[in-house]
């Protein structure tokens, strides 16, 4: 008789990986041995989706190959091209890149392998094109033109100049791009969970993105940055403490707080409040950043409850200039680079992932003809 299942798989080990580790009683997350904080602020995006999808941190030859690489993979198939804006038009942010990571496949030249060499290159171009697919939305649903992406440009820069429709200051891009580094990879998030047993059967690594990507649109999961700036828009400047005692008094969650594995700070929620800090400052309107400190007071003095990476993401991404429903989608540019690692890391060691269950239901239960019932 099996053991009796923890909600949520709460501390089940469903999988070995090389790619990411958390001490949450420490609150450390390192990626393939390197702590974040060794990485946030010094390597780049680009090297760090080199390090999860390749194995190492690149030698400059091999960040400029890689670099190359991307820079060819923005390009989007035609099926995406016939199709983008009718989806806009039709589907909010997260349906429509679920949509379109689908769509992709069809042009892909290595669609039909899931060989070592296909999946690195299919990686690449996925990564690439993911920032490219959330500006190319935004654009055919407000009807904006943007610039082509620029290859002399990192990943993060591009996305920033095709967001916002001008280019980036050099300060903005480095903000941008660590945040893309402290959301690359997070061991056995829902979304990667979900990528890998889809990747377990031996379905193509496009299949398992979608199945990320339908995974990350959960509120649960990937929705909670959103949700912390419309509380913070929602909220009077003048009432935040009051507002927020009020909400945990009834009972209310408090999006951006608390975390299933992290028992202490968040150690991706250090960088991004010192990064919001600077943004607020440097915007000459520093008011969201100083009710997220107000929040961050008032629930650590009544939950003891530390924020996790959402809470100041939102605000950064809101200095940056990022429209309020694309947070998620810019959660998916980041963690492309993750994904699609486990992939790669699953299908090079696969076993398909079976989990047993608990049966609750009724027991010797007779058939009875319907005329009977």
């Amino acid at each position: 008789m099996a053991d009796k299942p923890t909600k949520g798989l709460a501390d089940v080990v469903a999988a070995s990986t090389a790619l990411s580790d958390i001490d949450g009683t420490a609150g450390r997350l390192s990626y393939r041995g390197y702590d974040i904080h060794e990485l946030a602020g010094h390597a780049t995006f680009e090297e760090v989706a080199h390090l999860l999808q390749r194995g190492t941190l690149p030698t400059r030859r091999q960040l400029a190959d890689y670099g190359a690489e991307l820079a060819e993979g923005r390009t989007l198939g035609a099926l995406v091209e016939s199709d983008i804006s009718e989806l806009a038009g039709k589907q909010g942010p997260m349906e429509a890149l679920r949509t379109l990571v689908s769509l992709a496949a069809a042009d892909d030249p290595d669609k039909d392998s899931n060989a070592a060499d296909a999946n690195r290159r299919k990686a690449a171009r996925l990564t690439a094109q993911q920032p490219v697919l959330v500006a190319r939305y935004h654009a055919a649903r407000t009807g904006a033109d943007i610039p082509a992406p620029d290859p002399e440009l990192s990943t993060a820069a591009n996305f920033l100049l095709q967001i916002t429709g001008r280019r980036p200051e050099r300060r903005e891009v480095e903000i941008f791009d660590t945040c893309l580094v402290l959301h690359a990879d997070h061991t056995m998030n829902a979304s990667t969970f979900a990528a890998r047993v889809c990747a377990a059967t031996l379905s193509d690594m496009h299949s398992a993105i979608v199945a990320a990507v339908g995974t990350l649109k959960g509120p649960l999961h990937g929705g909670a940055n959103e949700q912390v700036m419309r509380t913070l828009e929602a909220l009077d400047p003048r009432g935040v403490a009051q507002a927020v005692r009020d909400k945990l008094a009834a009972g209310e969650k408090i999006m951006g707080f608390g975390h299933r594995v992290y028992k202490t700070e968040d150690p991706r929620a250090t960088h991004l409040r010192r990064m919001s800090q600077e943004l607020a400052e440097a915007s000459g309107d520093d008011t969201y950043y100083r009710m997220s400190r107000e929040m961050e007071e008032v629930v650590f003095a009544d939950k003891h409850l530390y924020p996790n990476v959402d809470f100041y993401a939102a605000t950064v991404y809101h200095y940056l200039g990022i429209p309020t429903d694309l947070f998620t989608p810019v959660f998916s540019v980041s963690r492309m680079s993750g994904w699609t690692a486990h992939v790669i890391e699953q299908h090079a060691d696969n076993r398909l992932i079976r989990p047993d269950s608990e049966y609750i239901g009724e027991r010797d239960q007779k058939w009875v003809p319907i005329d009977e019932r």
